[in-house]
């Protein structure tokens, strides 16, 4: 479905409460500009998200970040990660083609390699900034693979990083995105249609979950109560260094 990133023809503040704000099937074009704030807010991501992905031109043209209240940084490794799951999607899709030849599925299970990576990278890089932002590791060390750790005593640690529900949201929204196109399609029976509705409902149930969650993390990161760490991916088959195969390539080459 990489229609849905317009790729079909082309290879907070302290006082952050939970929003249901994400429960929007439609794209957000008929919608005035969000106010963002400093740290993400659901809401707000949700209607970053919809509205970049009916944007003309998305992802291969990019606007530039949400700067109403600062911290632009973030938002724009927000909207870059956004961006590689769309192109992800897109590869993904045509990977699955069985009328076209293998050079072709390979090209596009190499993009699904390099995007993957770049998505990660990007999420990475949202909880290093959000960190900082929250105050909860030292600035100087966040980009290293050994940060220093400012967190208040008596804090839970959280098993999943604000990046990486951000990431699912953002995945979300091309969920819904996709399904809500299925419940227009004309091509299909009756039956087609209704199932398309139930999930689409179930989807946008899923993603307000992650958009509850996301801000319940952040209030109580802000308040002293929760963290969580950068935790990185290390993906070693991107690596030719790491990866065994790109290993015993090299040795053969050389």
């Amino acid at each position: 479905m990489g229609w849905a990133c317009n790729l079909a023809n082309n290879v907070v503040h302290s006082a952050i409460a939970p929003a249901r704000g994400c429960l929007s099937a439609l794209p957000t074009t008929h919608m005035s500009q969000p106010v963002y704030h400093p740290l993400p807010r659901a809401g707000d991501l949700c209607a970053l998200h919809d509205r970049l992905v009916d944007a003309p031109g998305w992802p291969r043209s990019e606007p530039p970040p949400p700067s109403e209240h600062g911290h632009v940084d973030l938002w724009r490794w927000v909207q870059a990660n956004h961006g590689f799951n769309c192109r992800l999607w897109a590869e993904e899709d045509l990977a699955r083609r069985t009328t076209v030849g293998d050079a072709e599925i390979a090209a596009n299970k190499r993009a699904i390699d390099g995007f993957n990576q770049a998505r990660n990278d990007a999420t990475e890089r949202v909880d290093e900034i959000l960190l900082t932002a929250l105050g909860l590791v030292d600035a100087a060390s966040a980009r290293t693979d050994a940060p220093v750790s400012t967190v208040p005593p008596g804090a839970r640690l959280n098993s999943e990083t604000a990046g990486s529900i951000i990431d699912r949201m953002s995945i979300m929204a091309l969920k819904v995105h996709a399904m809500h196109a299925q419940t227009a399609r004309v091509d299909v029976d009756k039956a087609h249609i209704e199932s398309s509705r139930v999930r689409l409902a179930r989807l946008q149930q899923q993603r307000a979950d992650l958009g509850d969650c996301l801000d319940a993390l952040i209030a109580d990161a802000l308040a002293g109560r929760a963290y969580f760490k950068v935790y990185r991916q290390f993906k070693m088959y991107n690596d030719p260094r790491f990866n065994p195969a790109l290993v015993l390539e090299a040795k053969v080459r050389g």
